[in-house]
């Protein structure tokens, strides 16, 4: 898809979110469930609440990166982003961002940029029991690259899975440069997300490994930004495939509260549509197929089980129970505001707490002396940008 294709105008955001058609969001998905009366904790870079598509969305949370606040401060984008593909709900007649879930609640738990820092590894400790302790029931990790072997996180994990918590996280954007799953998403228990795109394809920039337990659309995908509360951006990664994983988690929940979060879980991995390239399922690199969620609600009861377990609790971790934090430079992705949005709207962040450097590519126009100029420029960051897309 070229960089910009499409009307100008917030209209094309919604013109452009393809993984609506696809999963026929208006006619097999929001007619069984909007996902009310569910909560979905975003550990992120904080959620924006004045966003035109997430007003009235987005409950107060907490922020554990060292600044004070209530997560609803993003300096960044990336969480407002995520956000948004879970429960956004658009603006006016049919312009903005939807979510698969635009009934739920987004709780906003702030994290710290750097996954390295002791500070930050505190921080998401932190920041999934208190999701857990303040009622999410569905947790959104679209994060990445923490170290395995700090025991707190471990114990934090196993705490929301022990409270019927549904984990999903991002594996990474390492693709073939490291194949195996990041953390979060390799603990277990925790439902582990890949991206495809819009053929079926793994992204190639998709981290695989043992642990991918489902994959997603991550490709070509349109999320607001925070850079004003009328802001799009359009990026690729696991970070929008985790969201759009949560969001189908919100959907179950709401429609049939009586299960349990291994039984949503169960619903997921059982309804998911196989590889379009053929590829054995369950396998490393497409998990057990691509999120189906109008099948996932609409399973017959036979699919739950009768076991109510997270059926990942048992899962080994290809890098050892100690694990080793990140071990390879993740790719990095280019994320671009979306043509004619917001204004200068622009990009949310990319995917985010990866190694090295990442380039970020952005176009955008820009008015002097009444010629529109296209700019692009090449972005040096830090330590930020992995598992997120």
């Amino acid at each position: 898809m070229a960089i910009g294709a499409g009307r100008a105008g917030a209209d094309s955001v919604r013109d452009e979110q393809w993984v609506l058609g696809d999963y026929r969001a208006e006619t097999a998905l929001w007619p069984v469930s909007q996902g009310g009366g569910i909560t979905v904790a975003v550990i992120d870079s904080g959620v924006m609440t004045s966003h035109q598509d997430l007003i009235g969305q987005v409950v107060p949370g907490a922020d554990f990166s060292g600044d004070s606040g209530d997560g609803t401060v993003d300096k960044d984008g990336h969480g407002t982003g995520m956000a948004s593909l879970i429960a956004g709900h658009g603006h006016g007649d049919g312009a903005g961002i939807m979510g698969l879930a635009p009934k739920a609640k987004i709780l906003p738990v702030r994290v710290s940029w750097d996954s390295t820092d002791a500070v930050a590894q505190a921080g998401l400790v932190r920041a999934i029991r208190f999701a857990v302790d303040h009622g999410a029931k569905v947790v959104n990790m679209s994060i990445g690259g923490y170290a395995g072997a700090d025991q707190e996180t471990r114990a934090a994990v196993k705490y929301a899975v022990d409270h019927d918590v549904v984990m999903v996280a991002a594996t990474g954007n390492s693709g073939n440069q490291a194949t195996h799953v990041e953390y979060p998403a390799a603990f277990p228990g925790v439902v582990a997300v890949g991206a495809v795109d819009r053929q079926g394809r793994l992204w190639e920039k998709s981290s695989y490994g043992p642990e991918t337990t489902l994959v997603a659309p991550g490709a070509e995908i349109y999320r607001a930004s925070a850079k004003t509360s009328a802001g799009y951006g359009v990026g690729n990664g696991t970070s929008d495939a985790t969201a759009y994983v949560s969001a189908t988690a919100a959907l179950i929940r709401a429609k049939y509260p009586e299960l349990s979060a291994g039984q949503v879980i169960n619903r997921m991995i059982r309804t998911a549509t196989p590889p379009q390239d053929g590829s054995a399922v369950p396998g490393s690199r497409y998990g057990f197929g691509v999120l189906a969620p109008a099948k996932a609600l609409e399973a017959d009861p036979g699919v739950d089980g009768e076991s109510r377990e997270n059926p990942l609790v048992g899962r080994a971790e290809s890098r050892g129970a100690a694990g080793d934090g990140v071990t390879e430079p993740p790719g990095g992705e280019a994320v671009v505001p979306a043509a004619g949005a917001g204004g200068a709207g622009g990009a949310g962040g990319g995917g985010w707490f990866g190694v090295g450097v990442a380039v970020g590519v952005a176009l955008w126009g820009v008015l002097v002396g009444g010629v529109v100029a296209v700019v692009v420029w090449v972005v040096r960051v830090r330590r930020r940008r992995g598992a997120g897309g």
